[in-house]
């Protein structure tokens, strides 16, 4: 006998992502390590982007769920010294930091690219014809140790990626099929690489390799984890897996139990909900979040889900952005409830808001708990001068954090 399929609410599907997601608990009064790789665990990843309008894009996703912390504990967790490493830096859901237990699962993904069958069409060519000046480079890593693209003679680092010169591309093509990886970062973010074997502790190098259908039903449940209720194209698009094999990998874990197929009010896909996903009743809390946060990064999900179309706007030109160049929106018990537009002003050591743009809807109480988040987050960054509002109808013209 078929059992028939659950239905969910939309608002019980919100607070499943949300607690998947690791809010509607109490943040701690202290972060410590321990909080901030539980954190990193849960989420599967921190995706690196380099615009620093406001803090890098992965300090942010643990701010917002655990309140303000040591930044220091991040760098140290993906750029420390061997032994004490937690992270390693990857392709997944884009650029990301990842915990060191998954590199196993994305060595399919390392070894197409050594192939020439992934990765940007522009790299590919240095795993067949231009192989000799990637070798070249490799070798003068293992004899002179870890390097940026500015260390190398006719490497220097350019305005973009778009304008890699061969040196670059040839490390990131060894990047991508894991030969090398990110040593540490340094000056205006720039990656410095080295041998892969240098860098992961060996411990997790010996680790079995499985293989590429296994891989994807592991991050696919990794994904459900992470995301509590999902499409199979939310899922996939988690770990950016390939179709058939994530397809197969979700069958698998439908049929162990592990995936519930339900169908979510107002969605037109039939969604996966994770077995052990909490189901809380009520969502509270409030938080800041990064264009590049797992909850709202897929951008068709977050509209589903929440009812709010975002998009980042930092490459439409200034007269035609609706919102803003950076805007984070406000997540406020369950609901988003408002849009920022937020800049760190270092040398005044202020955080500009540039806008601020309330929902319909929005409680009244928005504006107030809004600000609190704003000084809360202005006291993290360093910015001690407070928070320098752009219309006094909506708050006093600064607030200080102290």
């Amino acid at each position: 006998m078929t059992r028939p399929q659950e239905k969910l609410t939309l608002p019980a599907a919100c607070r499943i992502a949300l607690a998947a997601q690791g809010f509607g608990a109490a943040r701690p009064d202290s972060v410590n390590k321990g909080h901030l790789h539980r954190t990193i665990e849960r989420l599967g990843l921190h995706q690196i982007d380099s615009v620093n309008v406001l803090a890098r894009a992965h300090y942010l996703p643990a701010f917002s769920r655990l309140g303000p912390y040591d930044r220091s504990l991040l760098d140290h967790s993906v750029w420390g010294k061997r032994g004490e490493r937690r992270l390693f830096e990857y392709w997944a859901h884009e650029a990301s930091m990842l915990p060191l237990a998954l590199h196993p699962l994305l060595r399919w993904r390392m070894d197409e690219a050594a192939r020439g069958e992934r990765g940007w069409r522009s790299l590919r060519a240095f795993a067949h014809g231009r192989r000799p000046a990637a070798e070249a480079i490799l070798k003068r890593l293992q004899t002179d140790g870890p390097m940026a693209a500015s260390d190398f003679e006719h490497g220097k680092s350019r305005s973009g990626w778009w304008e890699w010169g061969e040196t670059k591309q040839a490390l990131e093509w060894l990047f991508w099929s894991g030969q090398i990886t990110t040593a540490t970062r340094r000056g205006s973010f720039e990656r410095v690489y080295d041998l892969t074997e240098r860098v992961i502790p060996a411990a997790i190098l010996d680790l079995p390799t499985p293989g590429k259908v296994d891989a994807h039903r592991q991050l696919v449940e990794l994904g459900a984890q992470a995301l509590g209720v999902a499409t199979a194209a939310d899922l996939r698009d988690y770990f950016r897996l390939d179709v058939a094999e994530s397809r197969a990998g979700l069958d698998a874990l439908v049929e162990a139990g592990t995936l519930i197929p339900v169908a979510i009010e107002g969605w037109r896909q039939p969604a996966f909900l994770h077995a052990e996903a909490r189901r809380p009743r009520r969502i509270a809390g409030q938080a800041l979040l990064a264009p590049f946060d797992p909850l709202i990064w897929e951008r068709g999900r977050t509209e589903r889900l929440f009812g709010f179309r975002y998009r980042i706007e930092i490459y439409v030109p200034a007269p035609k952005r609706i919102f803003g160049y950076y805007v984070l929106p406000f997540l406020m018990d369950g609901r988003l409830v408002a849009r920022v537009d937020l800049k760190s002003d270092r040398q005044q050591r202020r955080l500009l808001v540039r806008s601020i743009n309330l929902e319909p809807g929005a409680p009244a109480e928005t504006e107030e708990r809004l600000m609190a988040e704003l000084c809360l987050m202005a006291d993290w960054l360093g910015l001690d001068a407070g928070v320098l509002m752009p219309d006094a109808a909506l708050a006093p013209e600064l607030l200080t954090t102290g």
